[in-house]
């Protein structure tokens, strides 16, 4: 057997365990986590929390990812060479974007960061692009569903990210992630969501070019928690924002939740989680 051979077998496998580890911690990923981050950050908010427990960069960190690894275990088999470099250049693009951001005001409008969300660099954390390229991938993901591959992909797509960001600013504004010196909407600027438009458009172009329409459609249609990441956006922040009673942001959440159960993303894995539940049953 040779090299490429095994390389081809140990990423097969490794692809498999991601994938079988997902799919058997479904509930705990996309809805435990969650709801347990949205009262931990509430609670930090707060100041119900010791201080090595507030706002801790590394809790942080560590849950984000632990949420992100249904989209990582979906897409991982996809990737090909222009993924990586698609994807390179989303991730430059948030670092620059966010610095320039930072240290100018322009596109998002003044604004900086209260709290650490991790290591931090120039003033930019370091685990930027996991927090922001997600959240573009996964409104890409509910497009392509939803138009099945058709010429409204990217702007629903952009118009997904946007609402993603109607949902998530409020609350990050709430707990104290960031703050903006003034704000219309929940303490965030209208040039908050001008400059989205311009990062949503990039993210969304980068995302289509970095895989193929055809078999990205073939693994969501064989993948049933493809999209439990944004379930467990969904879920976080709708819940921060219910709870500072901030309750457009809560009904535009419940908008990109109605888009995921007539796709469905929640539907199809609610239906599978009761059959292994009463597999389990029967071989007890």
């Amino acid at each position: 057997m040779g090299k490429g051979t095994l390389e081809s077998v140990d990423r097969a496998a490794v692809e498999g365990e991601l994938e079988r580890l997902v799919r058997e911690n479904r509930v705990t990923v996309a809805v435990v986590f969650p709801l347990v981050g949205a009262v931990t950050l509430v609670a930090s908010a707060l100041d119900l929390l010791p201080a090595v427990l507030a706002y801790n960069p590394y809790l942080l960190l560590f849950g984000t990812l632990v949420m992100r690894s249904p989209l990582v275990a979906a897409l991982v088999p996809l990737t090909r060479r222009r993924t990586g470099i698609w994807l390179g250049v989303l991730v430059a693009y948030s670092y620059a974007i966010e610095w320039v951001g930072l240290t100018t005001g322009w596109p998002y409008g003044e604004f900086e960061y209260v709290v650490d969300l991790g290591p931090m660099v120039a003033g930019v954390p370091v685990g930027l692009p996991v927090f922001f390229v997600p959240l573009v991938l996964n409104a890409y993901l509910l497009a392509l569903l939803v138009t099945r591959g058709g010429r409204a992909t990217l702007p629903l797509a952009l118009a997904f990210v946007l609402a993603i960001d109607l949902v998530l600013d409020p609350a990050a504004v709430a707990i104290g992630f960031w703050a903006y010196p003034e704000g219309a909407y929940y303490g965030v600027p209208a040039s908050n969501y001008l400059g989205w438009v311009l990062s949503g458009t990039v993210g969304v172009v980068a995302a289509d070019r970095a895989f193929d329409r055809t078999a990205l459609r073939e693994r969501l249609a064989a993948v049933e928690f493809a999209l439990d990441d944004l379930v467990s956006f969904v879920l976080l922040w709708a819940t921060v924002n219910a709870l500072f009673g901030q309750w457009v942001p809560v009904v535009v959440a419940a908008v990109l939740g109605v888009g995921l159960v007539w796709t469905g993303r929640i539907e199809v894995g609610r239906v599978r989680l009761i059959e292994r539940w009463r597999t389990v049953k029967r071989n007890e």
